[in-house]
């Protein structure tokens, strides 16, 4: 009673001499692991898993802590509680970061290593960085059964992602189609909506001539990817637009081509107040584009390569070219053949790839989907 009289305690609270010894005590005694043989009442919760390549930010604390009293609260209610740790493997991000440390140490790429050896990096990179997090985590005090810590490319997880992949196939509920992605032709991979950052940036808006077929007349069209009008499948104005509503039905000359294309009444897509009223649609390189032919039925052309260069059925002298160098080469023919009517400045929302800054362009790809209107529609 004398020595508990006498001691004083510290004027502030000292996390490093109180929290690391009794989370190692808690540890050693076992508290935080869930016996499957138990027969209590179970109850559990799957940490989100954190991504492996970086470290905990504030929305971690938060949600952790959250997450820490409601599995205390159910451990002291004596429920076989269990919450289980992970990380994840954050797969594009993770490749960015040991690219960056390649190229970097040794002015390689991952070309230049292959595919077998570049994985292998992969995995060392994680082995070395990966520990941060669990690390982070400890430092918390959150009650976390260590003895079942996961990784999303464990073969048990991986396993159970086949799975539930197959399953959810059988079910109709998965299924393949061909649709406009995100491609970043830098990272050489398919961008979330989430992993695109737009902003607006200076650009031009060129209003192009498309000669009207059997007739003198000629439809200007306003666009700002000049270049993707190789790949044009048709030309939308408004319905009620009387300056074109003779047209719809009929067909323009693709300038710098050898084809015809209908011209198609759209209220959805086409602002009679916007540029010249005429817009080009091209299906295969922009997504209002793309609804805009699954409307009305249109051919989807791609012409551009995974590299981002003009490919097949584009022209081929524009074959080969990357976009900018398209550009400027079909600029310049449509001048010299006078189908460049006007050349205005104009600000456009641009999608750069978060990672690499890359500019994104939407590309035609044979991708999965989750049917997600008979999940919605209990919720």
């Amino acid at each position: 009673t004398q020595s508990m009289t006498n001691r004083q305690l510290a004027k502030a609270y000292e996390p490093g001499d109180v929290e690391p010894k009794w989370y190692r005590f808690w540890l050693d005694q076992d508290y935080f692991h869930a016996d499957a043989a138990a027969p209590k009442t179970p109850f559990s919760i799957v940490l989100p898993p954190p991504n492996v390549t970086g470290s905990l930010h504030m929305g971690h604390a938060l949600t952790g802590t959250i997450q820490d009293v409601l599995v205390r609260w159910r451990r002291m209610q004596a429920c076989n509680a269990l919450w289980l740790p992970g990380t994840d493997h954050a797969g594009i991000a993770t490749q960015i970061m040991v690219e960056r440390e390649l190229l970097r140490s040794e002015g390689k790429t991952r070309h230049d290593l292959g595919r077998e050896e570049f994985l292998r990096r992969v995995w060392a990179w994680k082995e070395k960085n990966g520990g941060r997090i669990t690390e982070q985590l400890k430092a918390l005090g959150l009650s976390l059964d260590w003895k079942r810590e996961r990784f999303t490319m464990d073969e048990g997880l991986s396993f159970a992602v086949r799975e539930c992949f197959v399953r959810l196939h059988e079910e109709g509920l998965i299924y393949r189609a061909r649709r406009l992605i995100n491609w970043c032709s830098r990272c050489q991979t398919a961008l979330s909506d989430l992993e695109v950052a737009v902003k607006d940036e200076t650009g031009s808006l060129w209003h192009i001539a498309y000669p009207v077929a059997g007739s003198d007349e000629r439809l200007v069209v306003a666009t700002t990817r000049p270049e993707t009008m190789l790949g044009d499948t048709a030309v939308a104005v408004h319905p009620d637009d009387e300056r074109y509503r003779h047209l719809i039905g009929k067909k323009v000359h693709l300038p710098l081509t050898d084809r015809e294309i209908p011209v198609i009444g759209d209220a959805e897509l086409v602002s009679m107040e916007f540029g010249t009223g005429a817009v080009k649609v091209t299906p295969g390189h922009d997504l209002n584009d793309f609804a805009t032919g699954q409307r009305h039925g249109l051919e989807q052309r791609s012409i551009l390569d995974l590299a981002g260069r003009i490919i097949a059925p584009a022209p081929e002298r524009y074959c080969g070219l990357d976009v900018p160098a398209a550009r400027t080469a079909v600029l310049a023919d449509l001048e010299a053949g006078g189908l460049l009517v006007e050349t205005k400045a104009h600000t456009i929302p641009l999608g750069r790839c978060d990672r690499c800054d890359t500019v994104v362009e939407p590309m035609l790809s044979m991708q999965w989907f989750v049917k997600t209107k008979p999940l919605a529609e209990p919720a």
